[in-house]
């Protein structure tokens, strides 16, 4: 499950994004916004979710 963290990552964010690949999460960082995208596939999966929520 792909989850957009905008504060601290609660445990059930954590064990829902490493479901996924259930040793590791894949992330995607918006810096400028202090945000991140967590639980793609691939880190291009989590960027498009940040473009979609306003990243540039």
């Amino acid at each position: 499950m792909i989850h957009i963290i905008r504060t601290r990552a609660t445990r059930g964010q954590i064990v829902e994004m490493l479901q996924v690949l259930e040793v590791y999460i894949k992330l995607a960082v918006d810096v400028e916004r202090g945000i991140l995208a967590g639980g793609c596939v691939l880190h291009a999966d989590c960027e498009v979710i940040l473009l979609q929520d306003g990243s540039r």
